[in-house]
């Protein structure tokens, strides 16, 4: 699956050890407690204690069995707490100045809140495609790190940085136990194993406590979540639902996005008929390209034919391709045409942060003339 390339994850904040010698007064045994409002996500929960926020991870990766909870404290708080031993997985003291990030999904989040400048590394740099992070990589701010399994960590631990922002697809990544004796926190994040598009948005409420900017991260997300449901009500207009075919073949074998999946939602909400939406995998689905032709064969568009972005490359990997319809009536579109100066796709990278822009395309193409004044920002058609 493409977006793969994104499911990078890492660094984060300083950890601090317990019991020092001189008298300090113990986190809140009265606390006040104060749940922050998570309408979408499902993957993590914020409540304050007092002056310090409390993160509870609970969806760090896809079957994750165990869950990861942080406490956050501002600086000038933090020498007269204390904290029970044992039960954070990492204390951060707040706000934090330096970051190191290892998804491009981070980065939208960082941007909107402004904070994009505490970065000092990232995993692959090229998969960058901000333009504003991008300037950050060149002038030198923006740290190469290698690859996010095997992390350089040599030059992680000389950044020095607060906060190691990390993602994983279980929790035996040796780098991030390196970091973690080092002083340093990992902090995981989860926001790609999120299955709804609001959900996967609500992350910058995440990101926020870092700063000190719950408001902030509150104010953009209701302007995206507004932005999406007018979007979607004004789907329910069209007078037509068009039937939908997605991916494409990978080895002999055609991957499609399974019914509970992200963009199976995205094409719900988009008021069109998807032709797998009955399924229950909330991943892809491999199929025989003899199965999809005889599901899929009318269907009114096609969209992400893997990595082609041309019919031409769409019929040389595989003459069959010219037996769909969407093919013969030029109606596939894929979002892997975009890409940032490196070859980022930036639909991987800017999407899950903008799921209201990623609908809106969506409608432009399945319903012509709902939004006439909407340029579609992912999706493009092939060439």
């Amino acid at each position: 699956m493409g977006r793969k390339q994104l499911y990078i994850g890492f660094i984060f904040a300083l950890l601090i050890l317990i019991g020092c010698g001189e008298k300090k007064v113990p986190l809140a045994e009265t606390p006040i407690k104060k749940d922050q409002n998570i309408r979408h996500a499902t993957g993590f929960t914020i409540h304050s204690e007092n002056e310090v926020t409390i993160i509870k991870v609970t969806a760090p990766w896809p079957g994750a069995q165990q869950s990861f909870t942080y406490a956050l404290v501002p600086k000038e708080k933090l020498a007269s707490m204390t904290f029970p031993r044992d039960a954070y997985d990492a204390i951060v003291a707040i706000p934090v100045e330096k970051m190191v990030i290892t998804s491009t999904t981070h980065i939208p989040s960082l941007e909107a809140l402004d904070e994009l400048n505490v970065v000092v590394g990232f995993p692959n740099t090229d998969f960058i495609s901000s333009p504003k992070a991008r300037e950050l990589v060149d002038n030198g701010q923006i740290k190469e790190l290698g690859m996010n399994e095997s992390i350089n960590t040599e030059i992680a631990l000389a950044l020095k940085p607060e906060v190691v922002m990390g993602f994983g697809i279980n929790d035996t990544n040796k780098a991030y136990e390196t970091i973690k004796q080092a002083g340093i926190a990992v902090v995981y994040n989860g926001d790609w194993v999120e299955q709804t598009p609001l959900g996967k948005a609500e992350w910058i409420k995440f990101f926020a406590p870092f700063f000190q900017k719950e408001q902030q991260a509150d104010r953009i997300f209701k302007e995206i979540e507004t932005s999406y449901m007018e979007a979607k009500q004004l789907a329910q207009k069209a007078t037509e639902k068009p039937s939908v075919l997605t991916g494409g073949l990978y080895k002999d074998v055609w991957y499609v996005a399974g019914g509970q999946s992200w963009m199976a939602q995205f094409l719900n909400d988009a008021n069109a008929n998807y032709l797998w939406a009955d399924t229950e995998e909330t991943g892809s689905i491999g199929l025989s390209l003899e199965s999809v032709l005889e599901k899929a064969q009318q269907a009114d568009f096609w969209l992400n034919p893997s990595s082609q972005t041309s019919y031409a490359e769409l019929e040389s990997v595989n003459p069959h391709h010219k037996q769909f319809e969407a093919f013969t009536k030029k109606k596939i579109y894929s979002n892997a045409i975009e890409k940032g100066a490196k070859g980022g796709l930036i639909f991987y990278e800017l999407a899950p942060q903008r799921p209201d822009l990623v609908l809106k395309d969506l409608i432009t193409i399945l319903h012509p003339g709902l939004l006439p004044d909407h340029e579609p920002r992912f999706f493009k058609p092939l060439h």
